[in-house]
């Protein structure tokens, strides 16, 4: 099995942790919750964002993906509901009042979210990624052979997914270490405002992506 598609496989492993690395929504996401919120919210984000891509996984090995591809409408449908909810979080971090008041280091965080928002944060940022959308297509039409065995490229899908989950939850690591995050905060609410404002400026390009494609 592994002779029959091993190289398939490191191929496609390389290209996925390449564009996994390269910072998008979901970085900014894991970096925002992991120095507001701590570790464990962090992580349950970054879970979030592992399980989000088992979406762009199933319609692409469905076929819907490509149908969505070839649809000018559905595309642009994706991208303006990946920007409203970018826009929903950015004013999120717009709105966000300073807690001068509060050992925020020690967890006491005004509008700390449930795991379960946590999770569907990073959920909701991965799977309304239209940029997923054409990437993931992209890989299972180029790399991925179409005789390759379903469950061979429903194995892909579940690795691809893992190591989304590993990285961001090692990205939560990093940034929720004490001296990373007080470094942060030392800015106070003004890390809120430009976490804001980049995640505003990426749904403004999805939108002129709609607008002039």
């Amino acid at each position: 099995m592994w002779q029959l598609y091993g190289h398939e496989f490191l191929a496609l492993a390389l290209i996925h942790f390449m564009a996994v690395v390269l910072p998008g929504p979901d970085f900014i996401i894991t970096v925002r919750q992991s120095v507001r919120y701590g570790y464990l919210i962090g992580c349950i984000t970054a879970i979030g964002i592992g399980v989000g891509i088992s979406v762009h996984v199933f319609y692409t090995l469905v076929g819907v993906g490509v149908l969505i591809q070839q649809s000018v409408w559905l595309m642009s449908v994706l991208r303006i509901a990946g920007a409203v909810y970018l826009i929903y979080l950015g004013w999120q971090c717009l709105r966000s009042q300073p807690n001068a008041n509060l050992d925020i280091l020690a967890g006491e965080v005004m509008g700390k979210p449930s795991l379960i928002q946590a999770f569907n944060m990073g959920f909701l940022t991965n799977a309304l990624n239209p940029k997923a959308t054409v990437f993931f297509l992209a890989i299972f039409t180029t790399i991925v052979s179409p005789t390759t065995p379903l469950k061979i490229q429903i194995g892909y899908g579940i690795w691809m997914c893992l190591v989304n989950a590993v990285w961001f939850i090692l990205v939560s690591i990093l940034f929720a270490q004490p001296v990373v995050r007080k470094r942060f905060l030392e800015f106070g609410v003004y890390f809120e405002r430009v976490m804001g404002v980049i995640l505003g400026v990426v749904a403004i390009r999805l939108i002129w992506s709609v607008a002039f494609a």
